[in-house]
């Protein structure tokens, strides 16, 4: 009976080897899941320079939340100002927009700035995972669930933890939940962070 138990475990080695090389782990935020967020992913990653496609681009205030100049009537240009105002009744003016030519979003790599930080660390994780899966503790696929999910909480603790480049005035003030982490407002980019373990069979 030991015998064939022990036919059986090598059988299963000879699997989960042949595993090993089937699986990949692949890490980010998935046009598939939102887009919006993996859009967003890329613009801190890389750092972006957005020019207006007409003369400027209309930055709101706090005072316009999420509105568009388009969605209120009145809304006029001061002479030498720019910006886009209404008048408040009392013969001032309420700034409801800033006008810019272009706006400059610098990098705040979170992705690749934590591989480079920590894949010496992660190679000695999966040699250890690898041994266990050659005792046959785990299966090849639970080694890439581990790994995506170390990988995954490195990145997200990176977020958590990152302050500069800090945010503008006026985007730290028209923040919808406070704070001035650049990363984290509702934590929703951070929550986009996934992963997902792939298989090659070979077709």
């Amino acid at each position: 009976m030991e015998y064939f138990d022990d036919i059986r475990n090598l059988e299963k080695l000879e699997r989960e080897i042949n595993e090993l090389n089937r699986y990949a782990v692949e890490i980010g935020i998935f046009g598939s899941d939102d887009s919006f967020y993996q859009m967003i992913a890329s613009v801190h990653e890389f750092g972006m320079q957005i020019r207006a496609k007409n003369k400027y681009l209309a930055i709101p205030t706090k005072e316009a939340g999420t509105k568009r100049p388009r969605d209120f009537e009145g809304l006029f240009k001061p002479k030498g100002k720019n910006v886009l105002a209404l008048a408040d009744g009392n013969g001032g003016i309420k700034v409801m927009f800033i006008l810019k030519e272009s706006v400059n979003i610098p990098e705040r790599s979170f992705i690749r700035s934590t591989f480079d930080a920590n894949e010496r660390d992660w190679a000695s994780f999966i040699e250890d995972q690898i041994e266990k899966v050659l005792s046959l503790e785990i299966t090849a696929r639970q080694l890439f669930e581990r790994l995506g999910a170390l990988i995954v909480g490195e990145i997200q603790k990176k977020m958590t933890d990152l302050k500069r480049p800090g945010l503008s005035p006026l985007t730290k003030e028209n923040r919808r939940h406070g704070g001035d982490n650049p990363l984290i407002d509702s934590g929703e980019l951070r929550r986009h962070v996934t992963w997902k373990v792939v298989r090659d069979d070979g077709f």
